[in-house]
């Protein structure tokens, strides 16, 4: 009795075993498919992956399960146990597909996270969210972003219909120049005294040994007329040994850009008391 109750466990394991083998060449038929549907150019439904990945786990528990009973059969109960030679060879090479396809699904989607990732820094780059962070104080980098604004409105081309002579005047003409001063505290601090501004121009100091800040201009200025008041200040206010930055915008875009690398870049090139414009 004891016997025919342990070969009867013994066929049962088999039969579990046959069971699990007949699931998986069902199965990997569907899987391979279904891995072959990720693609980098197609648009994959969230549920589709994850089926993906729900069926691969159940393909691996069945291996793992005929693994465990297989070596179950050949331990206690060997003398039970008609191995299938062909049977186990082809669960081998099913086990083998499976592994090889969800390993190529994973790459995929490896990919497809990589060109997502592309297309929002390169999406960022153009159409960037904020603009150049210019100013430390939050009341100077506003009002440098409504004039940014203003620049951005005057940016197309009206019909004459459209504006009025004052109009006329400042479209195309209105520009800022950021400027950045740096070198030695002490004539900074004589700069910041002595400088005279106008209504909507800015003016910060953005470290010990920098001060940054923005001219409006209302009208067409020429560079050179602007690099002439800042050889004028410095010249006449002994600040010979500061280094003299000029940046002129013309539109919002002229910000876009890796921007601040340049600057600093150019900033570390100057001699002292040198004068320079950048062209963006």
């Amino acid at each position: 009795m004891e016997k025919d109750r342990v070969q009867r466990y013994a066929l049962s394991l088999e039969r579990t075993i046959q069971n699990n083998y007949h699931y998986l060449k069902k199965t990997i038929e569907d899987f391979q498919e279904m891995c072959r549907m990720v693609t980098p150019e197609r648009n994959i439904p969230a549920g589709i992956l994850v089926d993906i990945r729900e069926m691969y786990k159940e393909i691996r528990n069945r291996l793992t399960e005929i693994k465990a009973i297989e070596q179950l059969l050949q331990g206690k109960y060997r003398q039970y146990y008609h191995r299938d030679s062909m049977r186990d060879k082809e669960i081998m090479e099913l086990g083998f597909v499976a592994k090889n396809c969800y390993s190529k699904f994973e790459y995929t989607l490896m990919q497809i996270e990589a060109i997502k990732r592309l297309k929002e820094s390169s999406q960022k780059m153009a159409h960037p969210s904020e603009p150049l962070q210019w100013f430390h104080s939050k009341e100077n980098q506003v009002a440098l972003i409504n004039n940014l604004r203003i620049l951005k409105e005057l940016d197309y081309k009206p019909t004459p219909e459209e504006i009025g002579a004052e109009r006329r005047e400042m479209v195309g003409s209105r520009t800022l120049t950021l400027f950045l001063l740096s070198g030695d505290p002490l004539s900074l601090d004589h700069l910041q005294s002595q400088i005279q501004l106008r209504e909507h121009d800015i003016l910060e100091r953005y470290g010990q040994e920098e001060v940054r800040g923005v001219l409006v201009h209302l009208r067409k200025v020429n560079l050179p007329e602007v690099e002439r008041v800042f050889r004028h200040i410095m010249e006449n206010r002994d600040l010979r040994k500061l280094k003299c930055l000029l940046m002129p915008i013309h539109s919002p875009k002229d910000l876009e850009g890796d921007l601040l690398n340049l600057i600093h870049t150019t900033l570390r090139q100057m001699a002292e008391g040198e004068l320079k414009t950048i062209s963006i």
